[in-house]
């Protein structure tokens, strides 16, 4: 029989998370088989599992690896390309005139590449599972492919879906949802276990009532629920009520969209009508403040809907996998909007960020614990090197993360047990080459971005 395969954390101040948050001081973590075997004082079980390969935290913060529930990998090749012409005046310019050229510029090994720089981006920063939304128009066949290779060759978990949307005709829509149910049906030829899968659509503004219908009637023989941005600008919901004589939720419910398994981006622009639907439904919804901000979109009612009971949880929309500049976004830009210090509570962050991100990630992988430290949970695990000069407590700390934490400050990342990162050394992606080989893709996607129509 093959030995199982042993990691022994020691030497952690352990941060549990789960539903009774503790901070354990001097802390172990036996990892056996992708998950948490046993847990507790170092030194016991130093003495336990003497054969086991042991890991020093050397005093570090010992946490469960972050969470994204709503990101863009296609969106990579993005950084620092110049838009030709005026500076874009709104979110539908910026869609026409960037990330709907960018998308169509990808070609197969652009999709597999500017995962490979999100996923680097993600171990680095402790990210150990994300939930993606991909569109590569002129490459949909086998695209989520691509992109699950990258994430197989990270060692991260990855939830994956491909876009549907009607904007560049019949044929690409039907693309689109073909592909969403092959590779649902691939994942059962995936023995890594870090894959998982949804039905992706772009957003009411772009899909038809035939092609929803079309996404429903496709999925009635799996079990499965569908990603969709919902209202990240008031264009979307003036566009359902031209077009339909109804509000974006509306119109998505009852076309059968909503529902348990159904994640809804943004909903920044909806009426309390649309978050009752969203209630009753039990849709999960997305924040993602950085993006929000800079696409100038507006603040969505995150408190209110937390309030209702709907589970909001964070994204980053492909603004860089840093969870946590996602929760200073977060913290801040709803002060700042509401021009009131008491909003967005550290509490309230922190809610969004690991149980409810948590939760969601449970609805992918639903026989393993995600988000916390406990026996039998995903041997999903970040070092992060802060040692606090205040008094560090689990009820001050998202004001620690808030205030405290920065982006370097991770120095190990592991993943259903497998050690990613190691003192700040990549061991499962190679950066130097992925940057290199990146560099030189991305030249050649500006350059067919700049021969397409904006």
């Amino acid at each position: 029989m093959e030995k199982m395969r042993e990691l022994l954390i020691t030497n952690g101040r352990l941060i549990t998370w789960g539903q009774s948050n503790e901070i354990i001081e001097k802390g172990g973590l036996l990892l056996r088989d992708g998950r948490i075997a046993d847990m507790g004082d170092s030194a016991v079980l130093t003495a336990k599992y003497p054969d086991a390969e042991q890991l020093d935290a050397r005093g570090q913060l010992v946490m469960p690896g972050n969470i994204c529930a709503h990101t863009h990998f296609y969106g990579a090749f993005a950084r620092g390309m110049g838009i030709p012409g005026p500076p874009m005046k709104d979110f539908p310019d910026i869609l026409r005139r960037l990330w709907w050229r960018l998308d169509k510029a990808l070609l197969d090994v652009d999709v597999k590449y500017s995962a490979l720089v999100s996923l680097v981006d993600a171990v680095k920063h402790g990210t150990t599972t994300l939930i993606d939304h991909h569109a590569s128009p002129s490459a949909v066949n086998n695209s989520l492919d691509q992109v699950a290779d990258a994430v197989e060759t990270a060692g991260v978990r990855a939830a994956l879906c491909y876009e549907v949307t009607d904007r560049n005709g019949p044929e690409e829509a039907q693309a689109g949802i073909d592909e969403n149910i092959r590779f649902l049906h691939s994942l059962q030829e995936r023995e890594s276990g870090l894959l998982a899968g949804t039905f992706g659509l772009h957003a009411s503004l772009s899909l038809s009532d035939e092609t929803l219908a079309a996404c429903v009637d496709a999925t009635k023989d799996l079990a499965t629920g569908f990603h969709i941005h919902a209202a990240e600008h008031e264009s979307d919901e003036y566009d359902s009520l031209q077009k339909y004589d109804k509000r974006v939720i509306d119109r998505l419910a009852d076309a059968g969209i909503l529902g348990p398994k159904s994640i809804v981006a943004h909903a920044i622009h909806i009426d309390p009508t649309e978050k009752m639907l969203l209630r009753d439904t039990g849709t999960w919804v997305t924040h993602q403040p950085r993006s929000n901000m800079n696409n100038a979109v507006g603040a969505s009612d995150i408190e209110g809907m937390m309030r209702l009971g709907i589970p909001v949880c964070l994204g980053n929309d492909g603004m860089g996998n840093n969870m946590w500049a996602e929760w200073k976004a977060a913290y801040f830009m709803h002060k700042q909007v509401h021009r009131d210090p008491r909003r967005a509570n550290g509490a309230d962050i922190a809610r969004m960020a690991i149980d409810n991100n948590a939760a969601l990630a449970g609805m992918f992988w639903p026989d393993l614990p995600l988000g916390k430290l406990e026996i039998g949970a995903a041997a999903d695990v970040i070092f992060v090197d802060y040692h606090a000069t205040t008094p560090l407590t689990t009820g001050n700390l998202p004001w620690h993360i808030i205030f405290g934490f920065e982006s370097g400050m991770v120095t190990t990342t592991i993943a259903a047990g497998k050690v990613l990162m190691r003192d700040r050394k990549l061991l499962t992606l190679d950066e130097a080459e992925i940057t290199a080989r990146s560099r030189e893709l991305a030249a050649e996607v500006w350059r067919r971005f700049e021969q397409l129509s904006g």
